[in-house]
This record gives structure tokens, sequence and C-alpha cells, in this order.
């Protein structure tokens, strides 16, 4: 049952009096714009410093439980809270996996006791989480995971690389997806799932620098790397499973993330404000006939993007393809997000060849930058090319 609209109504106007008196102030670097762009020690300490104060004032983590660490309310809750924060533009709550993906899954399949360790580390942001699924040979196929596990009494000892592992640098614990079964007859069961420290003996992470000049990803290497068999999650064999609970979080078809901004939010309103002084062939640009085509179909799709979200929460609305809503949204936003970014860049012209650290450049440079990051959204969580696959085999039924 959803809370009742005045008591919403009451919070919403909290949250943004608190936003509003603890806005943190310009730190005088660069922020990133999704958790994926953090990559030095003053941005982490910054960003760790906002999500813990979110937390404490109690607007993260409102509908987990309140024996660990959460507010025990209605979701309603945390999606005013999300809103408010959207609203004021606050900075990111950069512990998006373990926020996202891995908080909701413990929540929902882990035992008492992985509950009480793990999730109150990651509302405050004590506790960082990466994600150990790509391998540098096999992308997008998690189900060709060669990263091995073998069990020596209470130890297993993990050889194998993985990559794309987010603020692995950083990371206390990964979410880490190995194969302890090579003889397996179908290879989805040779797969098993760790709740993994990073700070053992064995694990090495180097740092990859991005097309934009950013850090974020990282490289991780296991070289007889011994993780505790208690860090197992279910059964071995359980893996290719959990892993497929886990991306449901990750791609937003399953609800239980404890909220919080995971990147800086921009949408149409946003790209019209940030074009409304630019002009070519001495008019506004926006009042190029093509542009201003290209620019609606923009709006159109952003609009279906937001009503398709919350159709799929009305059951009597999405009765033929069930799935279909939330396992597209994924595809959907980060490809509209993508274009409508390269629209932006193309607006400017010539100009739109400047970046980042160019006196000349638009907004400082903003909006080649969050071009340039969209594509590491089209590409975590599974390409675009994955999603499509995805969409056509379980909600449209096509063959392999």
């Amino acid at each position: 049952m959803t809370a009742p609209q005045n008591e919403l109504d009451a919070f919403r106007a909290d949250v943004s009096a608190w936003l509003r008196d603890n806005r943190p102030a310009d730190p005088g670097f660069l922020l990133p714009q999704t958790f994926m762009e953090v990559g030095s020690d003053e941005q982490l300490d910054f960003l760790r410093e906002w999500q813990y104060k979110v937390w404490s004032a109690g607007y993260l983590g409102l509908a987990w439980p309140k024996a660990y660490g959460g507010g025990g309310m209605d979701p309603a809750f945390q999606s005013v809270a999300d809103q408010e924060m959207r609203r004021a533009g606050v900075p990111i709550c950069f512990n998006v996996i373990g926020l996202g993906w891995a908080g909701p899954l413990i929540n929902d399949i882990g035992t008492e006791e992985e509950k009480a360790k793990y999730l109150k580390g990651i509302l405050s942001g004590e506790d960082i989480w990466c994600q150990g699924f790509s391998e540098p040979d096999h992308g997008s196929d998690l189900g060709n995971a060669q990263t091995r596990a073998v069990r020596e009494g209470d130890e297993y000892v993990v050889n194998g690389t993985k990559i794309w592992t987010t603020m692995g640098n950083y990371a206390k614990y990964m979410i880490l997806l190995v194969r302890t079964d090579p003889e397996a007859q179908r290879k989805y069961d040779g797969l098993s799932f760790f709740l993994a420290p990073m700070a053992v003996p064995g694990v090495e992470t180097r740092p990859i620098r991005k097309l934009t000049g950013e850090y974020g990803f990282t490289e991780t290497f296991f070289t007889d790397a011994r993780i505790p068999a208690e860090c197992l999650m279910g059964e071995e064999g359980d893996g290719w499973k959990i892993a497929m609970k886990t991306l449901q979080y990750e791609r937003g078809a399953e609800a239980g993330a404890a909220g919080g901004l995971a990147f800086v939010r921009i949408v149409i309103d946003d790209l019209v404000a940030g074009l409304a002084g630019v002009r070519r062939d001495g008019a506004p640009v926006l009042e190029d006939p093509l542009l201003r085509d290209q620019l609606v179909r923009l709006v159109m799709e952003e609009k279906a993007i937001a009503l398709g979200d919350r159709r799929a929460a009305i059951a009597p609305l999405a009765t033929d393809y069930p799935l279909s809503l939330p396992l597209s949204h994924k595809l959907r936003w980060t490809e509209h997000t993508r274009r409508m970014r390269q629209f932006a860049i193309n607006a400017q012209g010539a100009d739109g060849a400047r970046y980042v650290g160019d006196d000349d450049a638009l907004a400082g440079g903003f909006w080649q930058r969050a071009y340039l990051n969209s594509f590491s959204a089209t590409i975590g969580g599974g390409t675009s090319q994955v999603q499509a696959n995805i969409i056509a085999e379980h909600v449209l039924g096509l063959p392999k």
C-alpha cells in the first residue's frame, strides 16, 4: 500500500528544505557526472562525506530494514527523496554498485549474517563495492567466465582477470562471478557467486584511463588469491542464477535499490537551456528548422520513456508483454541519453570540438564530457546489442 499523499507531501517539503540548507559548496575541482568517473582521492572523500550526510539525515535506504541501517519505510518515500535530489542538482551518491545491485541482492536472498555484515556499510559509504563479472576475453558473455576458484579447505583459491570493475581500486568488496566446476555439462552450471573481499594477497587492481582523461574503471587480477569459503553466496553452481538476478537490478528491471543519485541527470530542459545562447549564421541555433525537428523527436522520446516507466507499474496496461518495459528500460534510456548529448555537440557546430579546459568551450565542455561518458552506460550491464537480444528472446520470443 502506498503511503498517504499528505505524508508524502510533508516529507517532500522536509527533504527540499534539508537539501536547500545542506547542499555542499563547489569543491573547486571537477566532480564525476556518474559513479563511473570517480578517479581521485579528493573526489572520493568529497562524495563519501556527502553520501554519509544524506544517509545520516534519513534520506538514503529508506525502504531497507531498520535493523541494517535503513529506514523501514514505504519505498514511495525514497522515490520522493530521489526526486528532490534530482531537482536540487546535488552531487551523486557514489557507492552505486552497493546501493543499487549488491545491497538489493543481499537484502533479497542473503542470510541474516550477510545482511548484518554488509548492508549498513553500503548505506554509510564506509564499504565500497565493485563488480567482477566481465573478463577481457569474454566481454558481456558472462556464461563463458573463465576466472577459476578452487576450494582448498575453508578457502577458495582464485585465479583470473576481471575488467570494468568500477572503483575496484577503492572497493572493500566485490560481487564476483567465477567458475568452480570447469567440467559441468552446461557452462552455466559451473559458475559460483562470491561476496569477495578485495584486501587479500593476490588481488591487484590497475586503473584504466578513459577517452575523457578520467578514471573510474579498473582491471582486476587474481593470482592465487584466497577468498574465505563463507563468502560464497548460495551454493556452488548457483552463480549464474544469482548473477542474472543481480543484472535485473543493474538494468532497472527489478526494484530494491537504496536510492540516491547515481548520475548527474540531464533532461531536455537542460539541453534547451544549455543551447539558449548558441547562434548559427547570426540567429539562435534552436530556430533552425532541422534542429527543431530533431529536438522535438528527442522530447517525444524522453516523454515516452517516462510514461513507459509509469505504465510498467500498472499491471492492466502491461499485460500483452509484461516484461517488455522493465527489460527494455536500460536500452531505451542509455541510447536516448547518448543521442541527446550528441545533439548538444552537433548544435554547437565547430565549437563542438572544444573540450574541458578550453576557455571558449560551452559550459566548460560539459556537453562534450557528458557525451563521451554516456558510452559507459551503453556498455555496462550488457551492451546495447546484448540488450536488444534480451528483448528479442525474452519479450518477443524470437529464437536465439
